[in-house]
Formats: structure tokens, C-alpha cells, sequence
């Protein structure tokens, strides 16, 4: 396992973090203890990044990771959540409302503080209050040692650049934008950077399109997008590889960010995905998948308000 320093924050993350959302059972049900030892196998092998979120399972993620920690040094591992964004239309910005999630996620989480605090899904808010109530109320709480970074997370990246901007920000997450199909985030890395925030990754496997089993049916691409994306696994599987290994060694090797964040509820799979980051890229490959994603390249799609095509 690498470790990266996170912008010009005092974190050093490991390449791959956590993601807990399947802790929720957002992908489908899992064991609960798979999901304690998917966190502990994770520990094992060096990942140090958690990212969680009270949306995810409707808060039932966060408890389980916190469940999942219990008894574990918290000297040796970093917890990331986010605020603002509850249930599928839920969203609240407002500084008493994300107070009072921090606070209840502490709880949930079992800790006396948060590494990293995040607003969720901002192009689902007002970019003004963002900036005006929601990061301030954030840094308030900074000054009461209950967070330690404050940052953003969302979809469109104009959004993220646009908040990233105006708002004091260590940390900005972009998911499904350093992939096999789209590698938009590389473009805007610099920007975040003079902005003074560290890059997150997140969703390398473009939130199920570049596995083997395809895009979920609520997967918001589109179907010429799917298409190719099953195209390229039928090509992988031709060729004795496999699309899901692939894309998760080129987002992890190649990306600008500093870590990429990988859902996962079963311990099996933590133990696979960091023996494939310790295996060569195959590139021959990566170049043939490279050329059958080549028409959906970079496509992407529509997300919160007054978002113009992507």
C-alpha cells in the first residue's frame, strides 16, 4: 500500500480508502459480520481512509463502520463523513442542520472526532449558502476540535471548481470522473490544487458500468455508455482479463488524486482488490479497452440544479 499526503492537509492517506457505503446495504444485503471483517481486513492490509455518509442506508453505514471500529486504536485509521445530504431529495444545508448531523455522527460513528468532514452532493444546494453558512458553520466546529478538514463532494465538476473557488476547502471529491470511460478530473486537478484542496477519487468502477455484471438499472448513464461498457467486458473476458481489475488498477495507479475510494461490504474483495493494485497493468490491454471505450469517452451526465449537459 502507497500513501499520499491529502492536499495540504496533516493526512496521509493511503491510495485506497474505504468506501462504506455498501455498509448501508446500498448495492444489495449483505452479512454483518462480512461487513466487520471487510473493515478489519482493510485495517490489515494498510487501508487507513473510512468514507462514510449519513444518506448512506439511511444512516445505518455509519453505525455499522462505527461497530465495525469498535476496540480499534483510532490513532490508526481516519474517518471521513459528510453532511447536508439525508435521503434521495433530502438535502439541508443550513448551519444548525449540518451541526447537528456532525454531532449525531460522532455518535453513530463512536468517536470523539472526525478527520474529515465533507458537504454532500453540493449541486443538490445552493452554491451560495455553501459558501456563506454551511463551510463556515463547518470551520466552526473545526475550532471546537470535533472535525479536523472540512470538504466537498458532488458530481459536475464547474459546480465543485465554482464552490472550491469561494469557499476555504482542504478537500474536494469527484466521483465516477477518473475512470477507464472518463478521466475529466484530470483536467480540473490543477485547479483544486491552487484552490489549496487535495483531490479525492471515488467510484473507479464508474458505480458498477466497468465490472462484469454492467450497470445497475438505476445507473443515471446512458445506454450507448452501458453498451460499450459491457462491450469492453466481453473484450476483457476475450482476452483472459477482467474489466473490474483493470479499471480499478488504471484509476488508482494513474489518477491525479491523492486517494481513490473503493465501496466494498466483503472482506474477500478488500483482499482482491489490493492484490490486483500489486500486479503490473496489462497494456496491451488497457489499450485495446481503451479503443472500444473511445466513442462514450468522458461522457457523462446530468446532475442537481441547473446542470447544463455533461
Amino acid at each position: 500500500m502507497r500513501y499520499h499526503r491529502l492536499g495540504h492537509t496533516d493526512l496521509i492517506v493511503s491510495e485506497l480508502a474505504f468506501g462504506a457505503a455498501p455498509l448501508g446495504s446500498m448495492f444489495g444485503v449483505f452479512a454483518e459480520q462480512d461487513g466487520v471483517d471487510a473493515v478489519r481486513t482493510a485495517l490489515d492490509v494498510g487501508v487507513n481512509l473510512f468514507d462514510v455518509a449519513p444518506y448512506y442506508g439511511a444512516t445505518t453505514a455509519e453505525t455499522a463502520l462505527g461497530d465495525a471500529l469498535r476496540g480499534v486504536d483510532r490513532g490508526t485509521y481516519l474517518l471521513a463523513t459528510k453532511v447536508g445530504r439525508y435521503g434521495l431529495a433530502d438535502f439541508d444545508f443550513s448551519a444548525q442542520r449540518v451541526r447537528r448531523s456532525v454531532t449525531e455522527s460522532l455518535r453513530r460513528l463512536g468517536t470523539d472526532h472526525l478527520d474529515l468532514i465533507q458537504c454532500h452532493d453540493i449541486e443538490f444546494g445552493s452554491p451560495a449558502q455553501i459558501v456563506g453558512e454551511t463551510v463556515p458553520a463547518l470551520r466552526a466546529l473545526q475550532t471546537e476540535g470535533l472535525v479536523g478538514h472540512v470538504g466537498i463532494t458532488g458530481y459536475p465538476l464547474p459546480t465543485l471548481a465554482h464552490v472550491a473557488a469561494r469557499a476555504h476547502v482542504d478537500t474536494v471529491l469527484s466521483y465516477c470522473q477518473y475512470t477507464l470511460q472518463d478521466r475529466r478530473l484530470a483536467a480540473w486537478e490543477e485547479y483544486f490544487t491552487a484552490c489549496g484542496a487535495g483531490v479525492v477519487n471515488a467510484a473507479p468502477l464508474a458505480m458498477g458500468a466497468l465490472t462484469r455484471q454492467g450497470a445497475p438499472d438505476w445507473h443515471p448513464g446512458s445506454f450507448a455508455l452501458h453498451a460499450r461498457c459491457a462491450e469492453a467486458a466481453d473484450l476483457c473476458e476475450a482476452l483472459g482479463g477482467d474489466l473490474a481489475k483493470l479499471a480499478l488498477q488504471f484509476s488508482v495507479t494513474a489518477t491525479p488524486a491523492a486517494t481513490t475510494v473503493v465501496g466494498t461490504s466483503s472482506p474477500d474483495e478488500v483482499r482482491r482488490n489490493v492484490a490486483w493494485l500489486a500486479e503490473p497493468i496489462d497494456q496491451e490491454l488497457l489499450r485495446a479497452v481503451e479503443t472500444c471505450l473511445e466513442p462514450v469517452r468522458d461522457r457523462g451526465w446530468n446532475s442537481g440544479r441547473g446542470v447544463g449537459p455533461c
